[in-house]
């Protein structure tokens, strides 16, 4: 159970950050944020309310909030980044976030096995290499490192958190519903901090509004992926569950070059096989 929800989260994670990206092209990356996970929060809301999920209220909800807190910081120092390049480099270094949520299942007594050990190193080596890292060109600016660790630090946190947040299925809704208003209400004063600055919250041709189905899709996807990886991760070693679900970069490379029609260089082939792989060996160990 453990392999199948992180490898779910994987492949929502991957999809909705390819959303997410597509949408950045017409619009701000904080705008989709905020829009996305409106969104979700409206959703998962209703879902609440339909399951009675209030009544699972209590201490646990905090680690939702610091986890809606972190999330929004993270994709702005991580987009902050990625405009500062180059991509190639900045990509596979946000992946170093599974370090987070592993380094804690060690600490808090995990042990995996000879194989599982094995699958972890490949499927990371995988990973990397699947964002096509920039060996030779530009040099990369200190900014844009330490931008990136801040953002892999708070994605793995964010990773960490969420799997703290609820023990029940009902419990787990509330927790990732608050998670999401989180999101909102930080990523919306981040949008309203920037705005009174003089960047705009629009692209040039105003909001799409016909890409709303796309704006939910890339919300839905996102807090989806939050929910199977906590429950992967309430299933089976922390340590596992966090490798598996950071595979996303190999389906966000895969989506570009079959919908998009992008061509994988020839170490994200490698990278991709290899992160394959490292999957098989957690998945027989």
């Amino acid at each position: 159970m453990t392999a199948l929800f992180a490898l779910a989260t994987s492949l929502l994670w991957g999809l909705a950050d390819f959303g997410g990206g597509l949408l950045s092209r017409r619009v701000p990356a904080l705008t989709v944020v905020v829009v996305s996970q409106t969104i979700a929060a409206v959703v998962l809301g209703a879902i609440v309310v339909a399951t009675g999920g209030w009544s699972e209220a209590g201490p646990r909800l905090w680690f939702a909030v610091a986890a809606g807190v972190v999330g929004p910081v993270a994709m702005l120092a991580f987009y902050k980044a990625l405009a500062l390049g180059p991509m190639g480099v900045v990509s596979p270094l946000g992946s170093l976030s599974v370090a987070v949520p592993v380094g804690i299942g060690l600490f808090l007594g995990e042990r995996p096995g000879l194989p599982q050990i094995a699958g972890i190193l490949v499927a990371v080596v995988g990973v990397v290499l699947a964002g096509g890292p920039q060996i030779k060109g530009a040099p990369v600016q200190r900014q844009a490192i330490l931008l990136t660790l801040v953002a892999a630090f708070g994605f793995g946190a964010v990773m960490a958190l969420i799997a703290e947040a609820s023990t029940t299925l009902t419990g787990l809704f509330l927790a990732l519903f608050v998670q999401r208003v989180t999101n909102a209400a930080a990523g919306g004063a981040a949008l309203y901090v920037s705005v009174r600055r003089g960047t705009p919250a629009l692209g040039p041709e105003g909001f799409p509004y016909g890409s709303l189905p796309a704006f939910a899709f890339v919300g839905l996807a996102d807090v989806a992926a939050n929910g199977t990886y906590s429950l992967a991760a309430q299933h089976g070693p922390v340590t596992v569950a966090a490798v598996l679900a950071s595979l996303y970069p190999v389906i966000t490379a895969l989506a570009a070059r079959f919908m998009l029609g992008e061509r994988l260089r020839t170490v994200q082939a490698a990278g991709a096989g290899l992160a394959l792989a490292g999957t098989l060996l957690l998945a027989t160990g």
